[in-house]
């Protein structure tokens, strides 16, 4: 697991930016692994911007969302399916049949998870999975107490996570109970994690992913067992790591071939 310390989400953004263009220029198919939420959005605006200005390629690559809520129609607004199109598919040259989210509105769920567990597999596998942090150390919609071999499912959010998303909603009674959520087993196949964690809310999530126990109470400490993770955050987010001054050196004396 590689931190990498900087100095806010402008600067997150463009290095996060920096490996999905590398990845897309070695394989211009590359099948990428989409969050929503806060933590993501510099990063589709640099790859939106880098695609404008820059012609920066994405005619064959593939998109897969983390999850999705249960319940909401097509077409509401604050469905991740809608959120990603808005903040970034539509904005860059992705082909709208190869952007895929979980189906929350399926009238047989269990049977929409295996589909799209399948459907990731038939695409080859995520080649680098963009991911935010919860406050209480959930990764996708995996809450605390997830198992950590666990597959696409649905799951029950736990209400500091629905206070959480409320901000997107006009209130709390209006944020789903349910989701479909790619599991941690899930993620862990990806071939590289990005995580980006902003703001000192995030710094007991941030020190317990990265220097805790691999334990299902955070369930973003899984990643620690991941061949090839990097966790992005500002000051903030990094302000009750007990290694930070450790991985600012590492960092700052990193072969500029090894990229992220």
């Amino acid at each position: 697991m590689e931190v990498v310390i900087l100095p806010g989400s402008k600067q997150i953004g463009a290095l996060a930016a920096d490996a999905i263009e590398a990845l897309l220029r070695r394989k211009p198919d590359a099948v990428l692994g989409l969050a929503t939420g806060s933590s993501p959005l510099p990063v589709y605006d640099e790859l939106a911007r880098r695609h404008e200005q820059a012609g920066l390629d994405f005619s064959r690559a593939q998109g897969f969302a983390l999850d999705e809520y249960v319940g909401l129609e097509h077409g509401h607004p604050q469905s991740y399916r809608e959120v990603i199109r808005r903040e970034f598919t539509d904005r860059v040259n992705i082909a709208p049949e190869n952007v895929h989210s979980p189906d929350g509105s399926a009238a047989d769920i269990p049977s929409a998870c295996q589909a799209y567990e399948d459907a990731i597999t038939a695409a080859g596998g995520v080649d680098l999975q963009l991911l935010g942090v919860g406050t209480d150390g959930h990764i996708g919609f995996n809450e605390p107490g997830s198992s950590l071999a666990s597959r696409t499912r649905i799951k029950s959010l736990i209400e500091q996570t629905r206070r959480d998303n409320a901000r997107f909603f006009k209130n709390i009674h209006d944020v789903p109970h349910h989701v479909i959520t790619q599991g941690l087993g899930t993620i862990m196949e990806a071939r590289h994690v990005v995580l980006i964690a902003t703001g000192a809310q995030k710094a007991q999530a941030v020190r317990d992913l990265v220097e805790g126990p691999v334990a299902a109470i955070c369930a973003a400490s899984v990643l620690q067992m991941h061949p090839h993770v990097t966790v992005l955050v500002d000051e903030a987010a990094a302000s009750s790591l007990r290694l930070a001054d450790y991985y600012r050196h590492t960092y700052d004396n990193k072969p500029a071939w090894q990229g992220l």
